[in-house]
């Protein structure tokens, strides 16, 4: 059963995800509950960092690991490449004018 639903038939967005991908990843895998949301909200977490959050965060963790910026800024672009970022929040106009023009 998916997670809380507006009265209009759409999914809560104050739910993080659907529940029953909880329940189907525990029984998939063997994974306790408690686990499997918490693999769940990792994965949410990582799929929404920005772009700006990921190379703040990475060049934190480079800098941690004694390299210098000439080694960095080049991994960091690569990387970035690689990555899925979360979508930035568009108002209902550009919305609109994303399906409308």
């Amino acid at each position: 059963m998916p997670g809380p639903k507006d009265p209009n038939g759409l999914r809560d967005p104050a739910d993080p995800f659907p529940q029953d991908l909880a329940r189907y990843l525990a029984a998939s895998t063997g994974l306790p509950q408690p686990t499997a949301v918490r693999v769940i909200a990792d994965v949410a977490t990582y799929f929404n960092e920005t772009i700006e959050e990921f190379v703040r965060r990475r060049h934190a963790e480079l800098q941690q690991r004694q390299r210098k910026n000439d080694e960095i800024w080049p991994l960091i672009a690569a990387e970035l490449g690689q990555r899925r970022f979360a979508a930035p929040t568009l108002s209902e106009r550009r919305l609109r004018r994303i399906v409308y023009g």
